[in-house]
C-alpha cells in the first residue's frame, strides 16, 4: 500500500480526506484506484494532475515504479513557465 497525500480540491473530491492509502506499483496504478475509490475525482484525474514521488513531480509518467515507502503527493496539474 502506498500512502497519498492529497492536497486542495483533490481532497474535496476524496471525501475531505487528505490521506489516503491505495495499492498501486506505477502512477497509473495509483490514478486508476484513486478513481476507483473516489468516482468524484475522476474529471479532475482526466483533466490531469501533478503527482510528487520522492520530491520529483511526474506529468503523465504512467509507469513510473512507486515503492511501498515513497512519498507520494497528489496535486492539481502544475502549470506556468
Amino acid at each position: 500500500m502506498v500512502q497519498v497525500k492529497i492536497f486542495g480540491s483533490l481532497a474535496a473530491a476524496a471525501d475531505d480526506q487528505t490521506e489516503v492509502e491505495i495499492e498501486a506499483r506505477t502512477l497509473r496504478e495509483l490514478l486508476d484506484g484513486l478513481a476507483a475509490r473516489y468516482p468524484a475525482m475522476q474529471p479532475q484525474l482526466e483533466r490531469g494532475v501533478s503527482v510528487a514521488i520522492d520530491g520529483r513531480v511526474y506529468n503523465d509518467s504512467w509507469f513510473t515504479p512507486i515503492e511501498p515507502d515513497s512519498e507520494v503527493v497528489l496535486l492539481s496539474r502544475l502549470k506556468g513557465g
